[in-house]
Order: C-alpha cells, then structure tokens, then sequence
C-alpha cells in the first residue's frame, strides 16, 4: 500500500499566494458595470473615476513638457460648458442699449425705480392650503420689505386684484401648492397696467432647514439682477425689480439675488460679513479685511412659463410670451 503525499498546511484548500504581485496596485481601466454587485461595483467605479481622472492629467503636463522643451506656447483650453456652447440669443441686447433705455424709461416700473412710488404687496395661498405653505410666506416676508398676508378663503383671483387696487396695493402674490409642496407663483402687477406671470417653483428650501442660517433684519435689502440680457429678460428683471424698495440699507448688509441661468431663475438671500484679518508684516497697520456670505433663506428656483398683458385675466387675456413645449 502506497502512502500518499499529504500537502503542505498551509496551501490546504487555497491557491499558493502571488508574493511578487501583492504589494503592486491594479490598475483598473475598464468602466466597472459588468460587476453585477452593487456596492462593489460602486466602490471600484469610483476608484475607476480617480485614476481616469490621473491619467487625463498625466497625458496633460506630459504634452506641456514637450510643448515647453520645444520653446513652443502651451495653450490653454478653455472647458466647454452648457453657457459658453450656447447658441446666441436673437434678443439678447448690449446692457446700455438707447432703444432698451428709453422704453425702461416710459414702461409701468419705471416710477418704482426712481422712487416715486413704493411696492406695497398682498401674499396669498390656494383655498385650503396645507401647514407648509405658511413657513414659506413667512420667509418671503422676511425677503421681501412691505408683503402682506391675506387668507384666500372663497375669492377669486380676480376680486383680489380689485381689492388690492382699491386699497393702494401695487402687487400681488398668489402660491400654488401640490402635495403640500408650493409649485406655482403667480405675480399681478395691478392697477389695470399689468403685467401679470406665472412661474414654476421648485427646489423650495425654508430658512428653518438651511444650516448655519442667520437672521433677517428689518433693513432693506440690496438687489441684484443677473443673467437678464435679452429682451424677456430685461421685462421679467424689472417686474422683480419692482417688488423691492430702491433705496437700500447698506447698514443691514443684506441682498437678494435672481440669478437667471439657462432660463432658470435662482432666487437667494444673503447677508455679507467682514472679518479683519491678522497683520502679515510689522509695516501693515491693520491686517487683510475678508468677507464671507452667510444664507438667511429662503432658498428656492423659478422657471417663467406665460407673461400676460395686463392683470390676471386667463379667459381674455393677452399673452406677451409663454413657453411652448418642444
């Protein structure tokens, strides 16, 4: 009987170890997502996404070098983004055009914007609105001076505005609301002059759920319109412009921002603080002063879908603009 040859302990059940390979790190060129697990498949496609990213870099200061061994220029590409591959707006307007001034001089805000008149503003909801709602309106009050809250009740859109008209209001507010989340804001410049707009709302964040928040004063804010260079842009820029007071509290250090980009309109609150600096040398007398923004809130998006002629009249109103679908 022929004894057998008993393998060695320490291979029992496993395949001898790879000595010479374990200290290398594997490369991994291959997009991860045959792997069918899902969390190793996570894991290994962002190690893939870092080393991608390595290699790209790698290939960049290699082809500088060369550049720069050759006493070439090295050229720098500028990144190609959705803003600087957009085709060019047929409306879009310099920002001192005469033509464009001169209807800004003669249009329904130019009072408000040589404070003549101030905006005084009625806020309201949808009948029967939820709980929510309300910690948003209390927010827009807080970030817009002069807006006042009325419950809808049983009116109409209609009698509002002729309420509101008839009492010295220069705007009005209405919030729409789905699912308990605010959807829809229709703003009716009234007095019969018009305009009227609704916007889609979306991405709505309350003061009370930014962290770090601060809290508003009673001063009045500074304004700040960006984006709105065609001609739409400039009409919706100061339909906005007309809700604030212009004539800004500086003490309070406090601004609103619309920032329209690709035809989304980003409504934030800020207020900016300065701190000073140390003293780099023994020569400076005082150090580097540095500013930083702090949110107050709230925080939330619009999307322009009609402007209309006149007050909120959907049965015979006159459309000046409003979003077709593609």
């Amino acid at each position: 009987m022929t004894n057998k040859k008993k393998p060695d302990p320490s291979l029992k059940g496993k395949k001898p170890a790879n000595r010479a390979a374990a200290g290398q790190k594997k490369k991994i060129t291959r997009n991860p997502s045959h792997i069918t697990n899902k969390l190793k498949r996570s894991e290994v496609y962002g190690k893939y996404l870092i080393e991608k990213k390595a290699r790209k870099k790698e290939k960049r200061l290699k082809l500088e070098r060369e550049a720069e061994a050759l006493g070439e220029e090295v050229e720098k590409k500028t990144p190609r983004t959705l803003d600087n591959t957009r085709e060019k707006e047929a409306t879009r307007v310099a920002s001192h055009d005469a033509e464009v001034e001169a209807d800004h001089a003669d249009d329904e805000f130019a009072p408000y914007f040589s404070n003549e008149k101030a905006p005084k503003i009625i806020v309201t909801t949808r009948p029967r609105p939820s709980q929510k709602v309300f910690h948003f309106i209390a927010d827009l009050q807080n970030l817009i001076p002069s807006l006042y809250f009325y419950p809808r009740k049983h009116y109409s859109i209609k009698e509002i505005c002729t309420f509101g008209a008839n009492r010295g209001y220069t705007h009005l507010i209405v919030l729409g609301e789905r699912h308990k989340q605010c959807n829809g804001l229709t703003i009716s410049h009234l007095g019969g002059k018009g305009p009227t707009a609704f916007f889609k709302v979306s991405n709505v964040v309350t003061s009370q759920n930014l962290p770090n928040h601060g809290t508003c004063t009673n001063h009045v804010p500074e304004l700040n319109l960006h984006g709105f260079s065609t001609r739409l842009g400039h009409r919706v820029g100061r339909f906005f412009g007309s809700l604030f007071p212009h004539m800004a509290q500086f003490e309070g250090r406090q601004v609103v921002t619309f920032h329209n980009q690709r035809d989304y309109i980003f409504v934030r609150h800020h207020r900016y603080i300065f701190h000073e600096g140390k003293k780099v040398t023994e020569k400076d007398e005082q150090g580097k002063t540095r500013a930083r923004l702090q949110e107050l809130g709230p925080r939330f998006t619009l999307k322009l879908r009609w402007l209309q002629d006149g007050t909120f009249d959907t049965q015979f109103g006159e459309y000046e603009w409003y979003h077709k679908r593609k």
